[in-house]
């Protein structure tokens, strides 16, 4: 069989079991508490050698599988947007502070003017497959700076 129609068949079973998987509606995990949030602080900085560090606060009740602190920035170029972090959270319902360091490998960012997202979210099993939980979202402009 030649590859492409042979991963193009692959990708449909994939699809297929992942549709099969899903939990219906009703199974869904229930919304995040209304006093769960994300921060993003207004600075973060850029290293020498092009490692940028943001940071922030969060807090979270009632995590059941490993929830984690992503982040993502995006420079002059907002449709390029450089993703890392997945620093672990605990949910607590105390307000912690959380870092996430990367390296962008599409382009370098410079100091001035960014935007960031920030997301904590929960994998939770269901059907046996992790399907994430959004507990809080944050986005925002904020300035990359030397340091």
């Amino acid at each position: 069989m030649p590859v492409r129609p042979a991963l193009a068949a692959a990708a449909g079973a994939v699809l297929f079991l992942m549709a099969a998987a899903a939990p219906p509606a009703a199974a869904a995990p229930p919304a995040a508490a209304p006093n769960e949030t994300i921060t993003v602080d207004p600075v973060g900085r850029i290293a020498e050698d092009g490692t940028v560090t943001l940071s922030g606060t969060y807090r979270c009740t009632g995590g059941s599988g490993p929830v984690f602190v992503s982040s993502s920035v995006s420079g002059r170029s907002p449709s390029v947007q450089h993703g890392f972090g997945g620093t672990r959270a605990v949910c607590d319902g105390v307000e912690h502070s959380w870092e996430n360091t990367g390296k962008p490998t599409l382009e370098t960012l410079e100091p001035g003017a960014a935007h960031v997202e920030a997301t904590l979210m929960e994998l939770s099993l269901q059907g046996g497959l992790p399907w994430p939980r959004f507990h809080a979202a944050e986005q925002r402009d904020i300035t990359l700076t030397k340091g």
